[in-house]
Formats: C-alpha cells, structure tokens, sequence
C-alpha cells in the first residue's frame, strides 16, 4: 500500500516556509505526495507588542511558535509539524514524538552589519538589535559597552529594521540568514567559544502524532507509513547531538531564555560537548568541554555536562540580574 498524501503544518513566514518546503521536497523525492497547510501561532501574533498586551501573553513564552500547529497535528488536520528545533520545548507531549532530525545546518550565530566588518570594530556603545538573553550576556561577556534594542520578527522584519537605523548591527542565527540567502552583510561567524549556540540551534525538528496516539481511521496504518517516511529523513548524528545539548537545558531550567549555550558535535570517534552559562551582564560565566566515547548516551552526556556546569556555579549565575 502507497503512502497516504502527508499534509505538513507549518507557520507562515518566510523561513518557516522555506524549511517546510525543503522538507517536503526531500519526502517527494522518496516517492511521496506532500500537501502544506500556513498556521498562524501566538508567537507570530505576539511579534505585535499591543496584541500581545491584549492577549495577556509574552512574546518569549515558552512554545508559543507550535502551540496551533501540534493543536492541527493532533485534531488530524496535518501529519508533520516543521519546527526549528530551538522552538521546542526540551518536554514535548506524548501525543507526539520527534520523528527525525534532519541533518543540521551551521549553528553559530552571525554578526550582520553594512559598515563594520565584526564585532571588535564596532564604536563604543554601538547598539545590537537582538531579543536573546543568551546572546546579550555572551556579546557583554566580549563588549561590556554594547548597547541593545529588541528587534522583533523573523529574519526578514529584523533585517528592514536594521537598515531602516534601528541598530548598528544584528546577531542572527547563521542557518536562517544562509537558508534564506540573507548572507550579503554577514561579516563574522562567532566560534562556538565566543558565542556558544543554543541548545539544537541550526537544526529543524519533524513532529508526528506518536504512535500511541495514532489517528483513529479506517486505515490503521496510515499513521505508521507516515512516520516511517519521515524517520527516513533522520539523521543520526544530528539527532545524538541536539538530544545532548537539550538535556543540559533541561537540567538546568529548560527556559528557552535562558543565558545558556549547547553545542555538541563527533570529532573522530568522540563526542564533543561545550556548554557555557554567562550572567547576564555578562561579567560571570561557567563554561565546560566535555569529551566523551561514541556509546554514551546523549541524555547522559547532557546530564553530565549539566552537573559539571553546576559545581562551577551556574545555577547562581542564571540568578543573577544585570546590573
């Protein structure tokens, strides 16, 4: 039997849509037929500071770019959710499960200016438009002088409001700005030393409904069939990887928000794992390396990497304020 049209879900904007297609072309290339559905979520409204207000939300809540979409996967109306990973809370319902994870894209973050080509040249007090907490304490950590303005949107609103004087500069993750060809006024890419990613930066996320919690149909395994196209498009490593960087999230908050960075990739036949926690004005920070064989488990490295972190004070760090 054929597998069933798979119906993705997927927000509307311009990279959010570039990642759906790109994944449905991946699914058709194996012989499948791909369908999109445009969902409009509480994170695309709230980029409206006033809508926001009305609706009582905050525009850096927690799931608010997947809440409509798992809501349309689990009434039926989609198979697939797309996601950027860094999106996902680090608990995700078990109604659904992460059928793949593709293979990743560059996870650092970018410096985009027209007139300055990194961070160091930039004057004092030059202003950075930029929403994360993460990357304001690691950018202080590199410039206590900067200044920041919030920038709100996707890639594409952020980059009109940055050519329109809103800022100096913008840091942006570089898998987006390359994804959409946006890479004209990209000058630097931070080592992951200088700004460490964000847990599962860089790569994309592929939610289905989990078997436990498969659509009630005539045709029991259309979910089944569903789920095995899309685990075709995992890929391995990357999967190791982000499950890594998101249990150290986890342990120490799962906070999106937090000023916390995760990156872990293989070197050989070893799996690397840096983390850093930074307070957030920038003057404190916890960092760790942690080097560990091909057969550990990736929740237990992230474990361990998360009480390394801990002995070396970063609990206290998330504590602390800027000044």
């Amino acid at each position: 039997m054929s597998t069933p049209t798979i119906r993705i879900g997927s927000r509307g904007s311009q990279l959010a849509l570039w990642q759906a297609h790109h994944i449905a072309a991946q699914l058709r290339l194996s012989g499948h037929a791909v369908e999109i559905e445009v969902i409009r979520t509480a994170g695309d409204r709230l980029q409206d500071p006033a809508v926001a207000a009305a609706e009582g939300l905050s525009p850096n809540g927690t799931g608010i770019f997947i809440k409509e979409i798992e809501e349309a996967l689990a009434a039926g109306r989609i198979d697939l959710a797309v996601h950027s990973l860094k999106d996902l809370p680090t608990e995700i319902s078990p109604r659904f499960t992460l059928a793949a994870i593709p293979p990743r894209a560059d996870v650092r973050d970018a410096f985009v200016c027209e007139d300055f080509w990194g961070l160091h040249t930039l004057p004092s007090g030059a202003r950075i438009g930029t929403t994360s907490p993460r990357r304001r304490a690691m950018l202080l950590a590199l410039r206590p002088d900067l200044k920041f303005v919030e920038l709100r949107g996707n890639v594409d609103t952020r980059l009109r409001k940055w050519e329109s004087g809103e800022c100096d500069a913008l840091v942006l993750a570089s898998a987006g700005l390359d994804r959409l060809e946006r890479t004209a006024h990209v000058h630097q890419r931070f080592s992951v030393d200088e700004l460490t990613p964000a847990p599962g930066q860089g790569a994309l996320a592929l939610e289905t409904r989990s078997p436990q919690h498969a659509l009630d149909t005539e045709d029991p395994t259309r979910d089944p069939a569903i789920l095995a196209a899309v685990r075709a498009l995992n890929c391995a490593d990357a999967e190791y990887s982000v499950t890594a960087e998101r249990a150290v999230l986890s342990a120490l908050g799962s906070g999106c928000q937090l000023p916390l960075g995760a990156f872990c990739h293989r070197v050989d036949d070893q799996w690397h794992l840096h983390a850093m926690v930074v307070s957030l004005d920038g003057e404190q920070a916890a960092h760790v390396l942690h080097q560990a064989p091909l057969h550990m488990p990736a929740e237990e490295l992230g474990d361990l990497v998360a009480g390394e972190l801990t002995s070396r004070g970063a609990l206290e760090l998330l504590q602390l304020q800027p000044a």
